[in-house]
């Protein structure tokens, strides 16, 4: 499945990125589409084909499904 997810800064988004890396995901930050909205205007696309709340980190804002042009929500922090 592919996701997107958005970040509250631009250090948690590269971070987030390695993060992806490191567990051999690979992942493109990218603008935040206009759909979406977000703190820090970046957000990083990927696909991942386990349970996400395993990829779930503090870094992250919000996390969608891409479906289509679509994005379903999935996950909001309480934070922010």
């Amino acid at each position: 499945m592919e996701y997107l997810a958005t970040f509250f800064t631009h250090s948690g988004a590269i971070k987030y990125k390695k993060h992806l890396l490191n567990l051999g995901y690979s992942v493109d930050l990218m603008p935040v589409p206009r759909k979406v909205s977000s703190n820090c205007g970046i957000a990083a696309k990927f696909n991942f084909d386990i349970d996400i709340k395993a990829i779930i980190s503090e870094d992250i804002e919000q996390l969608y499904r891409v479906e289509g042009k679509e994005y379903k929500l999935l996950y909001k922090t309480d934070e922010g």
